[in-house]
């Protein structure tokens, strides 16, 4: 399912079903007859349907909403490390919230402080409902999780064509072209969607995330001045874009 997709239900327990699988990440099949006060056969016979339609995936009894690239991995070598490009699964919730903590700790990349508040609060990655729709891919050596991109698109009619961007990498791994790769990843999954503009806004001190953005042609479309107070110091916003 791509998450330009309009969601649409003919029957209002598959609704909810597909509403509680995807504000939980992943669900144990067998919980959501409890969970939702349904026969185990009408649930049966509606997650059939549901993945039949392309909404759900049922992996060894564990529901999670169907995204189309979860499956595709890109391998990646650069002066001795290895790393790899993938779609996020729920499971990678701790590390990516920790790496984007971490690369916003220095306190000039605003946005990406406002998504781990999110993932936080809400403690699931991919969102696709009627409010809005969000994906993130993960940079991974090993087990743990280096860096990210995340596209965050609101189901507004006249917003539709465009998404925010956030990328980052953990300052150990900067220098490998991982946030290249990350930033390529991200762009091209936009442009297959069906997005036409892709933005992000940065504090104007925030000169090594300009000067990255400007290297793969985003361009600067608008500063607002004083926007953010960073200890006390009034600091532009950079607001940049690029389309695909």
């Amino acid at each position: 399912m791509k998450l330009t997709d309009k969601l649409s239900f003919d029957h209002e327990d598959r609704e909810r079903i597909y509403e509680y699988v995807e504000s939980h990440g992943t669900v144990e099949r067998d919980s959501l007859n409890r969970a939702l006060n349904l026969d185990p056969r009408a649930v049966r016979h509606h997650v059939a349907i549901l993945k039949r339609d392309g909404y759900l995936t049922d992996d060894d009894g564990e529901l999670k909403v169907a995204f189309e690239d979860e499956t595709a991995a890109e391998e990646h070598t650069s002066e001795d490390i290895d790393f790899v490009i993938r779609q996020a699964r729920q499971e990678d919730l701790a590390g990516l919230v920790g790496a984007i903590r971490a690369v916003a700790s220095s306190g000039d990349y605003i946005v990406a402080e406002s998504v781990a508040d999110v993932l936080d609060h809400e403690e699931v990655l991919l969102r696709h409902n009627e409010l809005e729709s969000r994906m993130f891919f993960v940079a991974t050596v090993g087990d743990d999780v280096v860096g990210w991109v995340h596209i965050r698109a609101p189901e507004l009619e006249k917003l539709s064509h465009t998404a925010e961007l956030t990328v980052g990498v953990l300052g150990e791994y900067r220098r490998h072209d991982i946030g290249s790769h990350l930033l390529e990843r991200g762009v091209g999954w936009a442009a297959s969607n069906g997005y036409e503009k892709i933005y992000n806004s940065v504090p104007a001190t925030n000169e090594a995330a300009i000067t990255f953005l400007e290297g793969h042609g985003w361009e600067t479309e608008a500063v607002r001045e004083n926007h953010y107070r960073i200890d006390d110091d009034y600091v532009d916003e950079v607001m940049m874009a690029t389309t695909v």
